[in-house]
């Protein structure tokens, strides 16, 4: 009897056994199945919606990749818009389309509809810096965030009075001259340290121009910067590569770095407490918090430090904040070099508008105290035109990873996307910006007002010339370049980069302060070196050119 209650209980455990595999692998596959037909189901939604897009037929089953390899992205985007009209398609490969948009028009509503980033984008940065809530691809993750950040930015950090600009100066022109003295310098590298300096000056304050550190800080950044996108792009983060774990040690070096100084701006606003605390700096206490995720370290918040009195001191690698300064940092560094290089470029090139920039800050100067640009329209002007001449990246990018966006002209753009604009192509477009769209022309940006009339005219984003608007003489006004919605170098809607109005100010102000002791002047045998040109689409980035920094006699 036992041997058989033994056996009939071993057979129902088997069958229990296989009965439970059995359900398991049924489960399992009904499971897959509905998500491989989920995926197709969407996979034709997005081949029907694309299929109403214009554009050139995909050349093999692998799109247009192999195309792109070959030959520029700018010069097929140039092509099919010319060919296909506003708004065309390009096939990357069976699951991956590219929709891109030209009219500025729907370039306003598109970048309005399309919040989110690609998921590329946040897994750079969190890869490189840890969690952070203002790098990541969906808007609703980063909305509140943002909009402190701006706040913030638009608001404390605009006192200029903040920031020391003479001694941001006086910093980078000591290293420049030391860099000069071992050889030459160009515009690429002077605007790096241009950049780095005034945004490192901005961010941590006084302490940090006399950061022993600095310049390591500076290589760290460039270094992980180069690499970002690069390790993103794995699929799967690609633990087994050697070369990835040197990454990621520099990206722990630069954490620790940037906690070093970060307790040093403590240490320094320790020195200034008081005890009293005003309404207006509760205010900003809780406007840093919300910006940055985290509690003030002080009671009172000392001008020179801004960003970095929000982390208290406890820092570690999951903590969000150290994240969100090294993004700040890592994406603010790289667009403000582009910006302030393009400018040295255009200043030693074009003598007559350096001097007349130059006039522009010696006028100031004689009716204020401290320098304030928000007089120096010529110097302004001169900004909004590298910027538009030579944007942060050709491609502006979007995606909406949840919903379908239908814009004005009845075209159904399916979820998941990528949405581009061809911001080069856009911002050299002689029918916004007139036929000298290729040039360098800052009085595109300047209107002259009315003998009779305190309302300007109305002159066109086509440009204006030198010999119709000269700030040196008669009355002028500087036009609002967003109000053109083919100027893009901030983007637009949105996503659109929160610190538009802090860069322009800020790097207006830098040169400002450079300016009033320094001409910039090309290298002596360089004048006749190729120089930035531009062909039907898009600028050719030529060896940036050498300049000298020569000291004034006043």
């Amino acid at each position: 009897m036992s041997s058989n209650s033994n056996n009939d209980l071993g057979k129902f455990l088997r069958d229990y056994a296989e009965w439970e595999i059995n359900a398991f692998l049924w489960i399992s596959l009904i499971t897959i199945t509905y998500l491989l037909l989920n995926k197709v189901v969407n996979l034709l939604r997005s081949w029907n919606h694309a299929r109403k897009i214009p554009g050139p037929p995909s050349s093999s089953f692998y799109g247009h990749s192999r195309l792109l390899s070959r030959q520029r992205l700018n010069e097929v985007l140039a092509e099919s818009h010319e060919k296909y009209g506003s708004v065309v398609k390009l096939w990357l490969g069976p699951t991956k389309l590219l929709v891109s948009v030209k009219e500025p028009g729907l370039i306003k509503e598109m970048l309005l509809k399309a919040e989110d980033k690609l998921p590329l984008t946040g897994k750079a940065f969190h890869l490189a810096f840890g969690p952070s809530s203002l790098f990541a691809s969906s808007f609703d993750k980063v909305q509140k965030k943002r909009e402190s950040l701006a706040m913030e930015l638009n608001g404390r950090l605009l006192e200029r009075g903040n920031v020391n600009y003479a001694k941001i100066v006086d910093s980078v022109m000591e290293r420049i001259y030391e860099i000069m003295g071992k050889g030459s310098i160009d515009c690429r590298l002077a605007s790096q340290q241009m950049a780095f300096t005034m945004l490192g000056a901005t961010i941590f304050g006084d302490a940090f121009l006399a950061w022993s550190k600095a310049t390591i800080y500076e290589e760290l950044l460039m270094t992980i910067a180069r690499d970002a996108c690069f390790w993103a792009s794995y699929r799967v983060t690609p633990f087994w590569k050697r070369g990835f774990w040197r990454y990621q040690h520099l990206c722990t070096k630069l954490k620790c770095l940037t906690q070093d100084i970060v307790q040093q701006c403590r240490r320094n606003c320790k020195l200034f407490c008081n005890i009293d605390q005003s309404s207006h700096n509760e205010t900003v206490n809780a406007g840093l918090e919300a910006a940055l995720g985290g509690p003030s370290c002080s009671d009172v918040l000392k001008p020179d430090n801004v960003l970095s009195l929000e982390l208290n001191g406890h820092l570690n690698v999951k903590e969000e904040p150290c994240g969100n300064i090294m993004g700040v940092m890592f994406h603010g560094c790289l667009t403000t070099a582009g910006l302030v290089g393009n400018i040295l470029e255009r200043l030693a090139t074009h003598q007559e508008i350096q001097d007349k920039i130059y006039s522009e800050i010696i006028m100031a100067q004689k009716k204020e105290d401290e320098i304030s640009v928000d007089k120096m329209l010529l110097l302004l002007a001169s900004v909004y035109e590298s910027a538009r001449l030579l944007p942060a990246g050709p491609l502006l990018q979007r995606c909406s990873l949840k919903d379908d966006l239908t814009l004005k002209n009845s075209v159904t753009i399916p979820a998941g996307a990528v949405l581009v604009v061809p911001v080069q192509l856009v911002q050299m477009d002689k029918c916004s910006w007139g036929s000298d769209a290729k040039q360098f022309n800052p009085y595109r940006f300047l209107s002259e007002t009315g003998s009779q009339s305190d309302q300007a005219h109305s002159t066109s984003f086509a440009g204006a010339t030198d010999e119709h608007v000269d700030p040196g003489k008669g009355s002028f006004v500087l036009n609002n370049p967003n109000d053109n919605a083919a100027f893009l170098p901030f983007g637009s809607g949105s996503r659109a980069c929160i610190g538009q109005k802090f860069i322009i100010q800020g790097v207006a102000t830098l040169f400002a302060s450079l300016l009033e002791r320094y001409e910039i002047r090309l290298q002596p045998g360089s004048e006749n070196n190729p120089k930035t040109t531009t062909d039907n689409c898009d600028f050719l980035l030529l060896p940036s050119p050498k300049i000298v920094f020569v000291r004034r006699n006043n």
